[in-house]
């Protein structure tokens, strides 16, 4: 190909990706309906990150996929009556493209495809929700809320809950929202009503609520009704600790954003999110690490059965460490956290047999935190029932994160080059490193990258919705 083809190819795939932005948005605002490729959504992406989604197929199907050809089945979307749902262009334009018979056209394909969509007379009531806590967790969770809104989107954040109330709090918590040194700016516009103790954010009218306790707060006041309370504080990880919550006018459910005890049910959202029944007041959505590795311990005790295993974390440090050696009541976590690897114990290891019954007994797991801010990795030391290559077990895995119920949750790479930084931002609960898997025999080691804070937000939204019975359907069907 001629030097100046390159350049060609580039403007025309430029081209065509800003004549899809405008239709996704359209597609979003209008009908409800979130555009995906190869599970990254595309919702709210600028044109070079349109193209750099479709550069991800040639890793998953050996094929490139360009602009060129999902921009008319784009189009065809706008002219259908789909009601609210996912719909994964990638695996359409791939699908379409690949097996296309002439005598069969586009919108013909595409009403086959989204059968039940387009019968479908689902409609869903907006439901109110309130974060209680606003660190980490509670920061990029309300970034992706509001990133979501829309008249389609059924989940409305609608308050902050925090302690404090000092002069200059509500500036420095908008501050916080508008910059973070790990994941960057937030994507749009954030103002401040001082008079209403609130923060407008893409339009989005967050009230931010002082106090205590839950027993301090009244949320019908704010017209806040029936809400789910998302705790991002840990304060409290067991029924009657959290029950608390329920106790305030205004709220209907719990959802705990760290691994819960007792009788709680621990949801990893791609394995075990049927267990959530419409009469569930109180879940956990486990811990990231736990998100991040059941989805593959899963595929691969389904395929080749897992006897027994071990777990080693290798996770970026948190903010229940010291900066600087001080006490500490864990052992360990008082020294340097920006200065030293700190060994460690995990809950995660056991963590999987509540949503994997079937791994019960059969791990082990330990964590060593390292001086980093954000991206862990869990390598994943098992022995299997049966016999397998390296070359197998990847393939294996690169189909389920393309083609697989697990595909919002699995991600893969074969990248030689890829470091931790690189996984800043992926919405995967997982990513498994293909280069660095090791197999022989009936052992095997994995290499799992996840981003301990973006990714695992991104499961406990998916849990939200699946809590507040709003989950809309991706097509296609996957099975």
């Amino acid at each position: 190909m001629s030097p100046e083809k390159y350049l060609l190819d580039w403007q025309t795939s430029q081209t065509n990706a800003e004549s899809i932005s405008p239709l996704l948005g359209q597609l979003y605002r209008q009908k409800g309906v979130e555009v995906l490729l190869f599970g990254r959504q595309l919702v709210n992406a600028s044109t070079i990150d349109i193209i750099k989604a479709h550069r991800v197929a040639r890793r998953y199907t050996g094929e490139a996929l360009s602009p060129t050809q999902t921009l008319p089945v784009i189009k065809a979307l706008t002219e259908l009556d789909l009601s609210p749902c996912r719909v994964d262009i990638g695996q359409l334009a791939y699908a379409y493209w690949k097996d296309q018979d002439e005598e069969r056209g586009l919108n013909d394909f595409l009403q086959t495809a989204l059968t039940e969509s387009l019968s479908s007379t689902q409609s869903v009531e907006p439901r109110d929700v309130v974060l209680y806590g606003f660190g980490r967790i509670g920061r990029l969770l309300a970034r992706l809320l509001i990133e979501k809104s829309g008249p389609g989107y059924p989940l409305r954040l609608r308050a902050v809950v925090v302690r404090g109330g000092k002069h200059g709090d509500l500036e420095k918590r908008a501050s916080l929202l508008r910059r973070d040194s790990v994941h960057g700016p937030f994507n749009g516009s954030i103002t401040v009503d001082e008079d209403r103790k609130a923060i407008i954010a893409n339009g989005n009218f967050i009230q931010i609520i002082y106090a205590n306790s839950p027993a301090d707060i009244d949320y019908t006041i704010y017209g806040i009704n029936n809400a789910l309370i998302v705790d991002n504080t840990g304060i409290w990880r067991d029924s009657e600790g959290l029950s608390q919550h329920l106790a305030s006018k205004g709220a209907e459910k719990v959802l705990l954003t760290a691994p819960g005890k007792g009788d709680i049910k621990n949801v990893v959202f791609g394995v075990n999110e049927s267990v959530i029944l419409e009469d569930d007041k109180i879940i956990s959505a486990a811990s990231c690490t736990t998100n991040a590795i059941t989805p593959v311990l899963k595929a691969v005790n389904d395929k080749y059965g897992i006897t027994s295993g071990h777990v080693e974390t290798v996770h970026s440090f948190t903010n229940d460490q010291n900066l600087i050696d001080n006490f500490h009541s864990g052992d360990r976590r008082g020294r340097s956290a920006s200065l030293n690897m700190v060994l460690t114990s995990t809950g995660a290891a056991k963590a999987v047999a509540k949503a994997l019954p079937e791994l019960s007994g059969k791990l082990t797991g330990n964590s060593i935190r390292v001086p980093t801010p954000n991206v862990s990795m869990a390598v994943a030391n098992l022995n299997l029932e049966s016999d397998v290559t390296a070359n197998e077990l990847n393939h294996y895995l690169r189909n389920m994160a393309l083609v697989s119920p697990l595909s919002g949750q699995i991600d893969f790479t074969e990248s030689t080059e890829i470091v931790s930084s690189d996984i800043v931002g992926s919405r995967h609960a997982g990513v498994v490193d293909g280069v660095a898997t090791i197999a022989q025999d009936n052992r095997c080691v994995l290499y799992i990258w996840y981003d301990n804070e973006f990714g695992y937000s991104c499961q406990v939204v998916h849990c939200m919705e699946q809590m507040m019975g709003v989950r809309y359907k991706t097509y296609p069907m996957l099975k």
